[in-house]
């Protein structure tokens, strides 16, 4: 299933998950590789890209390791979650550092809103915040209305794929019925398909995000050349 797209090249806020960066304890350098080439073809389209990367596999060892071994508070999974992030950003900033921002975005409210480089790499903020919620606070600041997240899911469905057979895929949903999925609150190492924080901010500021499979480069291809493209389009 397909959505019709008309995206035409200005600055989009990307959100690529950590499970892409780093899947299972090892870094996964042919995707690197691969992404690095299609936003470099798009960026001679004129796009800019804000690349803002989460914590993956890495947050959740540290954060595992940890709660096995001591009494651990939510601030402190919190961290060991940002710092991962942090981590996955400085990689994904080496990776683009010729066309990059020279400083990873740490901290969204403060990101400069004309970059002389076409390529702004971010991260983790604070806790009670994931990466969702700073890639769409910088697509507030940087007037962006399209939010893309690359996860290792194809489309959000009404119900758990791996626990029910029936599960349906979902397209296109209203920011209404996505927030009474997804509910209002954020847990560390919360898995859904858009933090629920995120999800009121995008939801207030009348932004769209697109939900795709960031192993299949071909689709994202296709999403920013304004072609047809599969996934979950929030906020329709």
């Amino acid at each position: 299933m397909t959505h019709s797209n008309s995206l035409t090249p200005s600055t989009l806020v990307v959100s690529v998950g950590g499970s892409l960066v780093v899947p299972n304890g090892g870094i996964d350098y042919q995707f690197l590789k691969a992404f690095k080439k299609l936003i470099q073809t798009h960026l001679k389209r004129g796009w800019r890209f804000v690349i803002v990367v989460g914590g993956g596999g890495t947050a959740r060892q540290y954060q595992e390791a940890a709660r096995k071994v001591g009494q651990l508070e939510r601030e402190d999974l919190d961290w060991l979650g940002i710092h991962s992030t942090r981590l996955n950003g400085h990689l994904m900033r080496t990776v683009f550092r010729d066309v990059a921002h020279p400083v990873m975005i740490k901290d969204p409210t403060r990101a400069p809103k004309n970059p002389k480089q076409p390529v702004l790499v971010a991260a983790g903020w604070k806790p009670g915040w994931s990466t969702d919620y700073v890639a769409t606070r910088l697509a507030k600041r940087l007037g962006a209305k399209v939010v893309v997240n690359l996860s290792n899911i194809d489309y959000v469905y009404d119900k758990d794929p791996n626990k029910y057979k029936d599960a349906e895929i979902i397209c296109d949903i209203s920011w209404k019925d996505f927030r009474k999925m997804v509910g209002n609150e954020w847990d560390p190492g919360m898995n859904v398909p858009f933090d629920p924080v995120a999800s009121r901010l995008a939801h207030h500021s009348g932004m769209k995000v697109a939900l795709l499979n960031g192993k299949n480069i071909k689709n994202l291809d296709d999403l920013l050349r304004g072609k047809r493209f599969a996934g979950t389009v929030i906020g329709v």
